[in-house]
């Protein structure tokens, strides 16, 4: 019965041998419960996505086995690759929009392995059981609802973790064949790409301690026009530095007359309208506020990433040094690994909608 956390993954440096590998997806997270006209879509942290998602809802009555629990992801398949910024934009609170998103960007279910089937808990059972099992149960099913690739042959996995980035995914996952799914523990292996570059910081947001601590710094690059796109964050700093930081930073502190991010004053500079604006809000949290402090662009750190969605970093940087022997104009995008192409429907037929 729902709430069931997922199995998770822990970071590993290289791909470990004698496991069964999987491209990793990146998507939204999801546990799926099918009890006979009944859906129920859990989220990682097992709160229910049903709403959002009424086209998987309504697939998953048609093509899953009448009782049973999948552990899988939600991804929106474009020719471009995954569209994680689509994806995010399907949560929302109208039942229109929703309706209306459905339609316009529809969902995709990446199956990668079977808690339940009938009156059958296997989740004692090893993995090498459960994708079997996962594979005649769902051997059959129709798009939008696919099962991963999966392989045990260690050469391929790291085929695809040199080629399938290009078409929007996100490394490869390493499952022990003899495993038991064991939720919200971190007993999978998940190998990701990681890359530096060096950035210009052109703004910061306080911390939630306090008014003299730094939450994050805001990170720029310039584009081919020559303007400071925003490309993301990095904030995992020890609060002893966090204090330290602002106080550093305070002589470099303007206001947004005249700075690279005005929004208010230019919206349309924002990089593909998905840079933070002074005051903007967020979808996942109402009551977050993303305004920022304004930074004369002059400093340039060097930040770990492992890898771009359009023209921002996917996820949150990470802090490597401060380069004071670059200078700001030199941080561009032709600085930054270029993964090649790769077509989604290589890897799971059928897969873009």
């Amino acid at each position: 019965m729902p709430p069931v956390a997922p199995m998770l993954a822990k970071a590993v440096p290289t791909i470990p041998p004698g496991a069964s590998y999987e491209p990793k997806w990146d998507g939204f997270r999801s546990v799926v419960f099918r009890d006979g006209d009944e859906i129920e879509i859990g989220s990682r942290n097992e709160k229910a996505m049903t709403r959002y998602f009424p086209e998987l809802a309504r697939a998953f009555l048609a093509e899953l086995p009448e009782r049973c629990v999948v552990d899988g992801e939600i991804v929106i398949a474009t020719a471009g690759g995954l569209d994680f910024e689509a994806l995010q934009q399907r949560i929302h609170p109208a039942v229109s929009r929703v309706n209306m998103l459905a339609e316009a960007t529809p969902a995709s279910f990446i199956a990668f392995d079977l808690l339940a089937l009938g009156d059958e808990d296997l989740t004692g059972r090893p993995f090498a059981e459960r994708r079997a099992r996962l594979e005649e149960a769902l051997g059959s099913a129709r798009p939008p609802v696919h099962v991963t690739p999966a392989t045990l042959d260690v050469d391929l996995a790291r085929q695809w973790f040199a080629e399938f980035e290009g078409a929007g995914l996100d490394g490869v996952v390493a499952k022990p064949l003899a495993g038991t799914y064991q939720p919200d523990k971190r007993v999978m292996f998940k190998i990701k790409h990681t890359r530096t570059a060096d950035c210009v910081v052109a703004g910061y947001r306080v911390h939630k301690s306090g008014p003299d601590a730094i939450g994050s710094l805001l990170l720029g690059l310039y584009n081919d026009q020559g303007t400071l796109a925003s490309v993301g964050v990095i904030g995992a700093f020890p609060m002893a530095r966090r204090k330290e930081l602002f106080t550093e930073l305070q002589p470099l502190v303007t206001d947004f007359e005249g700075h690279p991010w005005n929004w208010a004053a230019s919206p349309e500079a924002s990089a593909g309208g998905r840079t933070p604006r002074s005051g903007e809000g967020s979808r996942w949290n109402a009551g977050k506020d993303l305004s920022f402090t304004p930074l004369r662009p002059e400093r340039v750190v060097e930040v770990r990433y492992e890898h771009m969605e359009g023209d921002r970093f996917r996820h949150m940087g990470q802090f490597v040094r401060w380069r004071p022997d670059r200078t700001p104009e030199s941080c561009t995008y032709e600085q930054l690994e270029v993964p090649i192409s790769f077509d989604l429907d290589d890897i799971v037929p059928g897969l873009r909608r």
